[in-house]
């Protein structure tokens, strides 16, 4: 598996970033980094395939 680090930037908050990556290559774990401190949600295959639908939808409903 490709090694891949992807880091977001909080459109109004720039101390907030979202970093993806995978977990023991078994789970993908999505990491929130706040000015105090983090959160860290974990995702197997099957739910981070649905959330990743559920993501498109929703970018797809906004208005350009």
């Amino acid at each position: 598996m490709a090694k891949i680090d992807l880091k977001f930037l909080d459109t109004e908050d720039s101390y907030r970033t979202l970093q993806v990556d995978t977990y023991k290559d078994l789970e993908i774990r999505i990491e929130i980094d706040y000015q105090d401190g983090f959160e860290t949600i974990y995702l197997d295959k099957s739910t981070a395939i649905k959330f990743a639908k559920t993501l498109r939808t929703e970018i797809n409903k906004i208005q350009s």
